[in-house]
């Protein structure tokens, strides 16, 4: 599926758990010229905060993955995670829709969206850790192992990446990024 010319591309925040995905997003929305972000729909609790996604249960996810309400669906960590055909909706006439995707289906995307960027999020180790242990969402074990899955490269075969390091103020990221993503929407 590629995208007609006045549609932005689609841009895919991608990192390990803690490197501060979402606030890079939701700093970039505000930011960036005509950045919007597409909210993606998760067998996850609606309780369990973190980031805006639309909660649904695994019943509830089939149906609407055999119905093709998503462009991109995976699993991951347990959980079920769906991007909405929507995306091509809101496209249309952006600088680029900003969504947090898993490494694992960065080449799948890259196929079904066509114009497609990845932000490859990063942030020194023990930044990850104080980040993991502060929003208290998982215990020390699960702390370990998604440290441990942080160094996992992103597949081979992307064509367009960005890496954004954002082991200090927000505002440095976000200024990488749109500085990153300039050039991309020249």
């Amino acid at each position: 599926m590629s995208a007609p010319a006045d549609n932005g591309p689609v841009i895919a925040v991608v990192g390990p758990s803690g490197v501060g995905k979402d606030s890079l997003m939701s700093a970039l929305a505000v930011s960036g010229p005509q950045l919007r972000l597409m909210r993606r729909v998760i067998t996850r609790a609606p309780e369990a905060g973190g980031e805006d996604y639309q909660a649904v249960t695994e019943a509830e996810f089939s149906a609407l993955a055999r119905n093709g309400v998503f462009a991109l669906d995976w699993q991951a960590h347990g959980l079920q995670y769906g991007i909405p055909r929507d995306i091509e909706a809101l496209r249309a006439g952006a600088g680029g829709v900003l969504v947090n995707l898993s490494r694992a289906v960065l080449l799948q995307a890259q196929e079904v969206f066509g114009d497609f960027i990845v932000l490859s999020v990063t942030a020194r180790p023990e930044v990850l850790a104080d980040r993991l242990s502060a929003r208290g969402r998982e215990d020390a074990g699960e702390v370990r192992r998604r440290l441990a899955r942080a160094a996992n490269p992103l597949p081979e075969g992307l064509r367009r990446v960005h890496v954004i390091d954002n082991s200090g103020a927000l505002s440095t990221a976000v200024a990488a990024a749109l500085a990153a993503l300039q050039p991309e929407r020249a």
